[in-house]
């Protein structure tokens, strides 16, 4: 099986030590994917932060943008990296679920994801509650937010879990389907390969 709450574990850590500017911590394997996937959404966040702020020039606002395009095409390259790379465990165990076996509409690596985004939701929602130069209704309502942040969280992770269990017994099929994101691909964007021509 795979460990959620090590991953779980790892994104909370990681978020904190990256905060720090400590260095990773040695992980290998699916951890270690997970870990990268969640990096891209750590500095998507705060690209993000970046890209929201009025006084940011014009000329950052493009880096910015170019930025967070390219993390996202790497975000969702590690999602797809994550499925592979559990769809090879479920061979590795000798999953064979039958003919006509169901699927999730969501595959683990897009919970991980998620998981992954509130893991950073919520620290950056308790650095909200922690403010000094805060208003107390301002803390009272990220608390609230930061509460329902970790019901969210537990409930995700529930729900992973089930999946991963009902997927290595047989009761769910899964498939990766490749994003194929045709925006980044100067071959398949209609503006990139009409400047290209003329």
């Amino acid at each position: 099986m795979i460990p959620v709450e090590a991953i779980t574990n790892l994104q909370k850590s990681t978020v904190e030590l990256w905060h720090q500017n400590k260095p990773d911590p040695q992980v290998d394997g699916l951890l270690k994917l997970a870990m990268e996937q969640h990096r891209r959404n750590y500095n998507l966040w705060h690209e993000e932060d970046i890209a929201r702020s009025p006084d940011v020039s014009d000329t950052e606002i493009a880096r910015v943008k170019r930025s967070i395009d390219k993390l996202n095409q790497s975000r969702n390259d590690h999602i797809e990296q994550l499925d592979d790379a559990i769809i090879k465990r479920l061979v590795e165990s000798g999953v064979n679920p039958e003919p006509g076996t169901p699927m999730n509409t969501e595959t683990p690596g897009s919970a991980i994801d998620r998981l992954s985004i509130m893991a950073l939701r919520i620290y950056h929602m308790t650095e909200q509650v922690n403010r000094t130069d805060a208003t107390e209704e301002h803390k009272q309502k990220a608390a609230e937010r930061l509460q329902r942040c970790f019901e969210q969280h537990a409930d995700l992770s529930k729900s992973l879990e089930e999946l991963l269990a009902d997927l290595f017994a047989g009761r769910k099929f899964l498939k990766v389907y490749h994003q194929f994101k045709m925006y980044n691909d100067p071959t398949m964007n209609p503006y990139l390969y009409a400047k290209k021509s003329t």
